[in-house]
């Protein structure tokens, strides 16, 4: 690795633990945003039914990439593990909201993403399942992954912030979405996308 890839590396990685010392209040162990869900216990499977006729979608570490690979959308990126790309962009850049369709991937770092299920695969969390990856040069690895007990490295509840985003923008938080803000910058946010440590340079 070059030595510029390595301080890239570092760069984002002080960042990420500056991010976590600085915050996350919105998304602690204790928001009562989530305080009446029932925790789900149960194990997701690694293969399911994306729709009641649908293809079926498996998701697993190789079903995540690269950033720069997937579909950049302002300021995250998306893409659709079923191939319906074209409306997962189309909810994304739509002001209005709307309902992504199965196979829907959503990412705003490297570590922690979102994934649409097929309708009625989780009614809480609305059928989405929340990620959270170890990143390296060799790929990714999924840490932890389910729906509204997922907890990231910093402490945050994945689904305790996006549950606060208007049902409208189908739990995807965004500055006007009604979610709690994060105290990082967008620029901050860039450097910690730019270093991606699974992408070409």
């Amino acid at each position: 690795m070059s030595e510029t890839r390595i301080e890239n590396v570092m760069s984002a990685q002080f960042v990420l633990i500056a991010l976590a010392f600085i915050g996350l209040q919105a998304c602690s162990k204790e928001d009562t945003g989530t305080e009446t869900i029932v925790k789900d216990e149960a194990q997701p499977a690694t293969a399911i039914q994306a729709a009641a006729d649908g293809p079926e979608l498996t998701v697993d570490a190789d079903s995540f990439t690269c950033l720069s690979e997937m579909t950049a959308v302002r300021h995250f990126f998306v893409d659709n593990l079923l191939g319906d790309l074209d409306e997962t962009v189309a909810i994304a850049e739509s002001t209005d909201g709307g309902v992504y369709p199965p196979g829907s991937v959503v990412q705003l770092v490297p570590t922690e993403v979102m994934v649409k299920h097929g309708s009625g695969y989780n009614a809480a969390t609305r059928d989405w399942e929340f990620f959270e990856l170890d990143v390296s040069v060799e790929g990714s690895s999924i840490r932890n992954r389910g729906f509204v007990d997922v907890i990231n490295k910093f402490g945050g509840n994945c689904f305790g912030c996006h549950i606060k985003a208007e049902a409208k923008y189908d739990l995807i938080c965004e500055l006007d979405h009604g979610c709690d803000p994060i105290p990082v910058t967008r620029e901050m946010i860039a450097g910690i996308q730019s270093a991606d440590p699974r992408c070409n340079l």
